[in-house]
């Protein structure tokens, strides 16, 4: 059968059946399309019986060969053995080729973190630097960051935060994560005073939109908005190499593991769907618990 009619498929599995993200289909998709050109540039091979182990990890070897970065291969071979699952469950094929392939070795890095100091720089409005202006760009931005520091919200699950998301009653809100799974995520009173004076802003403006965070012109955020968004303002108050949404994500769950909170309710309020994913943050804890050894007198 053909290749790349049997992608299309997959794709389409993934997407209405599976219900991946736009970001996680798009992924898939340029993983597959490069195997299949791969495939038939050195092999002349575009039907899926010809393929074999050999042809799999000489893909393998070629993206090592280029020097591409171990986790991204690693996300490529994920990627084709989804699709050959999905293949086989379908009983297009009997064999998969992937049995005995492993993706290299990949580091585990520590999720990086903002210090405590250096948000509470950013945001608190009775320090001597003020970073962000009285008007509705200024109030945008800053609830921009407060709601990715304490909430822990996915760029995406932001991007699309709606005005009625937002409980005010029940200090909360709810967000709509990966595979479209709902979560309900306890906010603070600073927090909604924050979206209320927005609000103000916001209508002053004459905006009207069921989104909540609107750019200068009254429309639904953009990704690359966010990034930057952040990015520029993370740049005032650290030099951390990464500046993202999602640092800010991990210094949520950093700064409640360090205060306390168990891990179980982190893993939930981050919609995490299993502990494993969550559990990378215990070792920023454990870091913090050696400095404050290192201050032993006896050490």
């Amino acid at each position: 059968m053909d290749l790349s009619n049997l992608i299309k498929q997959f794709l389409q599995y993934v997407e209405f059946e599976k219900k991946h993200s736009k970001h996680t289909l798009i992924s898939y998709q340029n993983d597959l399309i490069q195997f299949e050109n791969y495939l038939f540039h050195i092999y002349q091979i575009n039907l899926i019986e010809k393929i074999n182990h050999q042809h799999v990890k000489s893909w393998l070897v070629h993206m090592i060969n280029e020097g591409i970065k171990n986790k991204s291969i690693g996300r490529k071979i994920s990627t084709l053995k989804s699709f050959y699952n999905f293949l086989l469950r379908e009983q297009i094929v009997e064999i998969n080729p992937l049995e005995k392939i492993q993706s290299p070795k990949v580091e585990k890095r520590l999720p990086e973190f903002v210090e405590l100091e250096a948000m509470d720089n950013l945001l608190d409005d009775n320090k001597l630097q003020k970073h962000f202006s009285d008007d509705f760009e200024g109030l945008r931005d800053k609830l921009l960051i407060n709601l990715f520091y304490s909430t822990g919200v996915r760029l995406s699950e932001l991007q699309n935060l709606q005005n009625s998301n937002i409980d005010f009653f029940q200090k909360q809100i709810k967000v709509l994560g990966k595979r479209n799974k709902e979560r309900i995520i306890p906010i603070t009173s600073e927090t909604l005073a924050l979206i209320k004076t927005y609000h103000i802003e916001s209508n002053k403006l004459g905006f009207s939109n069921q989104y909540l965070l609107l750019t200068n012109k009254g429309e639904q955020l953009y990704p690359k908005f966010i990034y930057n968004t952040v990015k520029k303002y993370l740049s005032q108050v650290t030099t951390l190499s990464k500046r993202s949404p999602h640092v800010l994500r991990h210094t949520y769950a950093t700064q409640l593991l360090n205060k306390g909170a168990d891990l179980n309710a982190i893993k939930e309020l981050l919609g995490h769907s299993s502990l494993a994913a969550t559990q990378i943050y215990t070792h920023n804890s454990i870091q913090q618990l050696k400095e404050v050894y290192k201050k032993h007198p006896r050490k």
